[in-house]
C-alpha cells in the first residue's frame, strides 16, 4: 500500500506542471487586462503600458511562467495582480468555504444515493422506475438553474433558509448549516441520482452471484448478507463514481458559489477571470488540481480497503 501511495505522489508532480503551464498559457489567451481593470475605463494608452510594465505583463509568456514557477515550488504562489495581497492568503482563507461546500455534496450524494441505491436494488419495481427518472432528471437540470428555484421557494418564499450568504463555523454552527443547505442542494442533486443508479446496478449484480447463494443457503440473515457482503463487493464502481462527482462538484462550485455569493475559490476564480489577474487565477488551478490529486489517492486507497488484490497494482 505504502509503494501505490509513493508512486502515486510521484505521478502528481508531472501532473502539476503540465496542469500549471496549459492553465497559464490558456488564461494568458482569455481576454481581459489586469492593468486596464486596475486603471479603470478613462486611463490612458501610456498610464495602461506603464503599469503593465511594472506588473510584468510585458515580459515574455515563458519568462513570466518561470518567475511564477520558481517561486510556486517555495510555497509562494505570487501577489495578486489587481488587489495586490499574497495569493496564498487569498486562497487559504477562501478554501474552507470551497471544501465544506464540496465535502458536504459529495457527502450527501453518497449517503442518500446509497441509501436509494440499496432500497431500489432489494425492492424491484416502482421503485427502481422513480430512480431511473430521478436520475436522467438530475443530470439534465443545471445546477446553477437549481440553486436559484430554490432561493426563490425555499428562501424567498417560505423563508426557511438564507437566499445567499455565508456564515463562518467559528461564529456560528447554525447559522453555518443554514447558509449551506441550499448550496449544497444545488450542488449534490446530480452526484445524489448518479450514485443511486450506479448503487442499484452494482447491487442487483452481486446479489446475483454464486456466493450469495451460498451465503442464504447457510442460514446468514438477509440483513447481513446485503451490508456485510452485498455493498462491500458493489462498492469500487460506487467509490469510482463518488471521487468523479467530487471532482465535478469542484468545477461546480464557480457557478453555485457565484449564485449564492459565497466567497469560495470558485467566485473567486471568477472574478480573477474578469478582471485578468492571471497569478491569483493560476493559484486557483494549482490548489484544484492538488485537491484532485489527493482525492485520487483516496480513492486508491478505498480500493485496496474494499479489494486486496488492488493492493499489488
Amino acid at each position: 500500500m505504502m509503494r501505490l501511495v509513493v508512486r502515486r505522489l510521484l505521478l502528481a508532480i508531472p501532473l502539476l506542471l503540465v496542469v500549471s503551464v496549459l492553465s497559464f498559457v490558456l488564461t494568458s489567451l482569455a481576454p481581459g487586462n489586469a492593468a486596464e481593470t486596475i486603471l479603470g475605463s478613462s486611463a490612458t494608452p501610456d498610464s495602461v503600458a506603464a503599469l503593465e510594465r511594472q506588473l510584468g505583463l510585458t515580459q515574455p509568456l515563458w519568462e513570466q511562467y518561470w518567475h511564477w514557477l520558481s517561486h510556486a515550488v517555495t510555497g509562494n504562489l505570487g501577489t495578486s495582480l489587481t488587489t495586490s495581497e499574497p495569493v496564498g492568503s487569498t486562497l487559504s482563507a477562501r478554501l474552507p468555504v470551497t471544501l465544506a461546500l464540496v465535502i458536504a455534496g459529495t457527502l450527501a450524494s453518497a449517503i442518500l444515493g446509497v441509501a436509494l441505491g440499496t432500497v431500489s436494488a432489494l425492492r424491484e419495481g416502482v421503485v427502481g422506475r422513480v430512480i431511473d427518472g430521478l436520475a436522467m432528471l438530475g443530470f439534465s437540470i443545471p445546477n446553477f438553474w437549481l440553486g436559484l428555484v430554490l432561493v426563490d421557494l425555499l428562501a424567498v418564499k417560505l423563508h426557511w433558509f438564507p437566499a445567499t450568504g455565508y456564515v463562518d463555523l467559528s461564529q456560528s454552527a447554525s447559522g453555518w448549516a443554514r447558509s449551506l443547505v441550499l448550496p449544497v442542494a444545488a450542488l449534490a442533486a446530480v452526484g445524489l441520482t448518479g450514485i443511486a443508479k450506479q448503487t442499484r446496478d452494482s447491487l442487483r449484480e452481486v446479489m446475483g452471484r454464486e456466493f450469495i447463494t451460498a451465503l442464504r443457503a447457510d442460514g446468514m440473515p438477509e440483513r447481513r448478507i446485503v451490508f456485510g457482503h452485498g455493498l462491500r463487493n458493489a462498492a469500487i464502481p460506487v467509490v469510482t463514481l463518488v471521487g468523479v462527482f467530487f471532482v465535478g462538484m469542484l468545477g461546480g462550485t464557480v457557478l453555485v458559489e457565484s449564485v449564492f455569493v459565497l466567497p469560495g475559490l470558485g467566485s473567486l476564480a471568477v472574478s480573477s477571470a474578469q478582471s485578468g489577474d492571471l497569478t491569483t487565477l493560476q493559484g486557483i488551478v494549482v490548489v484544484f488540481c492538488v485537491i484532485v490529486v489527493l482525492v485520487n489517492l483516496l480513492i486508491d486507497l478505498a480500493y485496496g480497503w474494499l479489494n486486496p488484490k488492488a493492493r499489488l497494482s
